[in-house]
């Protein structure tokens, strides 16, 4: 990894903005209609917890969380660019966002992704996320997989 630098902003910033566009391209290049359903679930209203990854000044990767409850946080939006891949981006990404979560006094992160996401399950599963029941708006859709970590 070549000039590596994770950056602490909110979703305001223009790089999450494209990044995240990206995100849901590949998404829904992977999912087709199905995707669809999760669209509600994807919107990022005003969050101050956003962090951007900048390999040699350009954007590469980015993620966010929102507080799910008192003990909780929800990450969201994890994605790195897939020429980027590879390089341990994504788990500096997680990291920071983890660090930023235990900072403001959770304790727990949780997470959903796609059944069909093996790469970010195994990311979630190496760096000691656990599989779980699904929560909320997650119950009962056979797609989501949802996994949780103490921080």
């Amino acid at each position: 990894m070549r000039n590596l630098e994770i950056q602490r902003c909110d979703s305001t910033n223009a790089d999450f903005r494209n990044l995240i566009k990206s995100l849901d391209a590949e998404l829904d290049e992977r999912y087709g209609n199905l995707q669809k359903q999760y669209d509600v679930y994807n919107q990022i209203e005003f969050l101050e917890t956003v962090v951007v990854a900048y390999e040699e000044n350009t954007p590469v990767g980015c993620g966010c969380f929102k507080r799910a409850d008192d003990q909780n946080v929800e990450m969201k939006r994890v994605f790195v660019w897939n020429n980027c891949r590879g390089k341990g981006i994504a788990s500096l990404i997680l990291k920071e966002l983890e660090c930023w979560a235990k900072e403001k006094g959770f304790l727990y992160s949780i997470l959903e992704t796609g059944s069909k996401q093996h790469e970010a399950i195994n990311l979630y599963k190496k760096k000691g996320y656990e599989i779980t029941d699904n929560f909320g708006q997650y119950i009962g859709n056979t797609n989501s997989i949802c996994m949780k970590k103490a921080l």
